[in-house]
């Protein structure tokens, strides 16, 4: 049940596989996150686990009942990372786009558009793993994506959400590069490099 909970509109219906769309940047992230898990993480948090396991009981270690939590959680994500890399199918939103693709909003597009009242407002359709709303960047599978697409300048549509409806008439429709915020390291990570004491203080 939790785990329906988490899952994305991609995978809402059962048997049929939508396609994994994302850009160049956002596939990326995701390969550096996985590398970042597999090659560093996983055997930081391994040799806190083994260390711990040589502590005594098992039991009443929290040390090592923490380091297995954590374990669970990365090979959890690895794979989670894995099957997403796998199934992606990568979109360069600065490709040339042949006729009047080239002013509709398809995935990979920036949109600037007017709501009712006039407020001018921009986003651009990017991948389901690379939504960021600090960015404007929106779910390809969003309702104001889905709202959004194949319109051009000039063109009204509705909004149809849970608040009510909304009209918008789309201004400009642009396809350039889509800056994804790259991987960083989490604060916390076991193996983050550790803050060392000054060695003059």
């Amino acid at each position: 049940m939790s785990k329906a909970s988490r899952r994305t509109p991609e995978h809402d219906t059962p048997g049929v596989r939508i396609k994994n769309y994302i850009t160049p940047s956002g596939l990326q992230r995701l390969k550096d996150e996985h590398h970042f898990l597999l090659t560093r993480e996983r055997p930081a948090v391994t040799k806190v686990v083994t260390w711990a396991a040589s502590n005594g009981d098992r039991s009443e270690n929290a040390d090592y009942q923490y380091g297995k939590r954590r374990l669970r959680q990365i090979d959890g994500r690895i794979r989670f990372l894995t099957k997403r890399i796998d199934a992606a199918e990568v979109v360069d939103p600065e490709a040339p786009r042949p006729g009047k693709a080239a002013t509709r909003a398809f995935f990979g597009a920036t949109v600037r558009y007017a709501t009712a009242d006039g407020t001018e407002r921009e986003v651009s359709i990017v991948g389901a793993d690379e939504v960021n709303l600090d960015r404007n960047h929106i779910s390809w599978v969003s309702p104001l994506a889905r709202t959004l697409m194949k319109a051009g300048p000039g063109d009204q549509v509705v909004l149809r959400a849970p608040s009510g409806t909304e009209k918008l008439e789309i201004l400009e429709v642009r396809y350039e590069r889509i800056s994804v915020a790259p991987f960083r390291i989490p604060p916390g990570a076991e193996s983050a490099p550790k803050a060392r004491p000054d060695a003059d203080g």
